[in-house]
C-alpha cells in the first residue's frame, strides 16, 4: 500500500487485500472479518499505528476474525457503503452484515472489550453519516444541503 508498515499486513501478516471488486466475495467466505482502511498514511500518523495495532489484534482474536486490508483506490467508495467518518478505521462485518466500526485509536486495553461488543450484536444498516453542526449550517446557508434527513451524503 503506501508505507512498509501497512504492506506488511499483507506481505507477513497474511492479510487479504480487498477492494470493491472483491469485498463481497471476501466477507462471503468468512463468518466475521475485519476491514482496515488505513486513510492516507503521508498526511495521517495513526495509519502506521493502527497497522501494528491491528496486526497485533489478529493474534488475540486471528480465528475468530478474517481481515483484510482495504486498497487504496476502493477506500472512498467502501468507506460510503459503511459510512464511517474518520480514517483510520476498523469495520466489522458478519458476512456482510454490518456490526460496527472502531475510528480512530483507542487505548490498548479498550480494543478487547469494544470488539467483544461489536462482534455480539446483530447485523445493521451502517449508521447515517453525521456531519460536524458547522459543515451541515454552512450547506443549509448555501442552500447546496446534500443531504437527505437522515444525514447521509446524497
Amino acid at each position: 500500500m503506501s508505507t512498509p508498515l501497512i504492506d506488511a499486513l499483507v506481505e507477513r501478516h497474511g492479510f487479504s487485500l480487498v477492494g470493491e471488486a472483491n469485498v463481497d466475495a471476501f466477507l462471503d467466505a468468512h463468518e466475521h472479518s475485519l476491514l482496515f482502511f488505513p486513510g492516507d498514511a503521508d498526511r495521517l500518523v495513526e495509519s502506521n499505528d493502527a497497522a501494528v495495532i491491528v496486526a497485533e489484534l489478529m493474534k488475540s482474536f486471528g480465528g475468530r476474525l478474517a481481515p483484510a486490508l482495504v486498497e487504496k483506490a476502493s477506500e472512498r467508495a467502501l468507506q460510503r457503503r459503511f459510512r464511517f467518518n474518520t480514517f483510520p478505521a476498523f469495520v466489522f462485518l458478519r458476512r456482510r452484515g454490518y456490526l460496527g466500526a472502531i475510528t480512530r485509536l483507542l487505548d490498548w486495553q479498550d480494543y478487547f472489550a469494544e470488539i467483544e461488543a461489536i462482534l455480539a450484536r446483530s447485523p445493521s444498516e451502517p449508521p447515517p453519516f453525521n456531519l460536524p453542526a458547522s459543515i451541515a449550517a454552512h450547506l443549509r446557508a448555501s442552500g447546496s444541503d446534500s443531504h437527505d434527513h437522515s444525514g447521509e451524503v446524497a
